[in-house]
C-alpha cells in the first residue's frame, strides 16, 4: 500500500465509519474502484482503532463515567447506578460480535468482501433502516434500555461483520425499531463500538505481527498514517451527525445505500469491478 492510497482510504474510514453507509463496503469499493484491490480486513480493522479514538476522546467523559461506576459495582457499591447498568450492558451487547467474528473470521477476511455481497448488504439493509425510522416510536431514551434490548443491539452489531451492513446502521436501525429516539440509537451505537472495535483491530494487529494471518499483508507505515487521518476526519463527523439527527431523517442514507449498490452491480456485471479482488 502506497502512501496516497493510505491517505484516501484514511479520510474514506473517517467518513464513513459513524454514518449508517458502512465504512467496510467503502474501503472494499475504493480500494477496488481505483486500481488499487482490496485493502484487506486487517487493514480494516486496524484503521478503525483510529476512528474508534475519536469516540474514545469525543465521549471521555461518558465512558470514564461509566467505566469507574462499573469497577464500583463490582465490589459491591453503586449497583443501583445506572452508568454501572450501562457498563454491564456494553459488555452483554458486545458478546454476540465477539463470538461471531472468531466464529466466521475466515469468511469475514474472504466470502464476506465480493462485491455482489457488500452491494446487495447495501441494498437491503437500506430498505430495513428505513422501515425502521418509519415505523419506530422514537419515544425511548438511553436510560429506559434494557437487558434483553441490550441483546438485540448487540446482534444488530454483529450484522455488520458483513461488510454492506454498517455497525452503526444496524445498530440504530436495532434502536429505532426497539422505540428509541435516533440520537439515543446513535450515542449507544458508538459506546457500543467501542469493546468490539478495540478488541478486533487490536486483535488484528497482534496477528500481523505474529504473521498468523491469511488476508492481504498489512502495511504498517501507510496503514497507521490511515489510522491518524481517520481519527481526524472521524471526530468531526460524529459532532456533525449527533447535531444532525436532533431534526434530520435516515433518508439520505437510504437513498444513498441504495444508489450506491445498485451501482456496484452494474460495474461488476459489466465486467468493470472484479467482485473477489482476484
Amino acid at each position: 500500500m502506497g502512501w496516497f492510497e493510505a491517505v484516501v482510504l484514511g479520510i474514506v474510514q473517517g467518513l464513513t465509519e459513524f454514518l449508517p453507509i458502512s465504512s467496510s463496503a467503502h474501503l472494499r469499493v475504493v480500494g477496488e474502484g481505483f486500481g488499487w484491490g482490496d485493502p484487506g480486513a486487517a487493514f480494516t480493522a486496524i484503521t478503525q482503532i483510529g476512528t474508534e479514538a475519536a469516540v474514545l476522546l469525543y465521549f471521555r467523559h461518558d465512558i470514564w463515567r461509566i467505566i469507574t461506576a462499573w469497577i464500583a459495582s463490582l465490589g459491591g457499591r453503586r449497583k443501583g447506578d445506572p452508568d454501572a447498568r450501562m457498563g454491564w450492558l456494553i459488555i452483554i451487547g458486545s458478546l454476540p460480535i465477539g463470538i461471531l467474528g472468531l466464529l466466521f473470521q475466515d469468511d469475514i477476511e474472504t466470502t464476506f468482501r465480493d462485491l455482489r455481497i457488500v452491494a446487495t448488504a447495501l441494498i437491503l439493509f437500506s430498505l430495513i433502516l428505513y422501515a425502521a425510522d418509519r415505523i419506530g416510536a422514537k419515544t425511548r431514551e438511553l436510560d429506559q434500555l434494557t437487558v434483553p434490548h441490550g441483546i438485540g443491539y448487540g446482534f444488530a452489531q454483529a450484522m455488520a461483520l458483513i461488510p454492506g451492513v454498517s455497525r452503526s446502521g444496524g445498530t440504530i436501525t436495532a434502536g429505532l425499531f426497539l422505540g428509541y429516539s435516533r440520537s439515543a440509537a446513535a450515542r449507544y451505537s458508538f459506546l457500543l463500538a467501542v469493546p468490539a472495535v478495540l478488541a478486533s483491530g487490536f486483535y488484528q494487529v497482534y496477528e500481523e505481527l505474529s504473521g498468523d494471518t491469511t488476508g492481504v499483508a498489512v502495511s504498517w507505515g501507510p496503514t497507521i498514517l490511515a489510522s491518524v487521518i481517520a481519527f481526524g476526519v472521524g471526530l468531526t463527523v460524529i459532532a456533525w451527525l449527533l447535531r444532525y439527527l436532533d431534526r434530520g431523517s435516515f433518508t439520505p442514507f437510504v437513498v444513498y445505500r441504495i444508489l450506491l449498490g445498485l451501482l456496484i452491480l452494474a460495474l461488476v456485471f459489466g465486467g468493470v469491478l472484479d467482485p473477489t479482488g482476484a
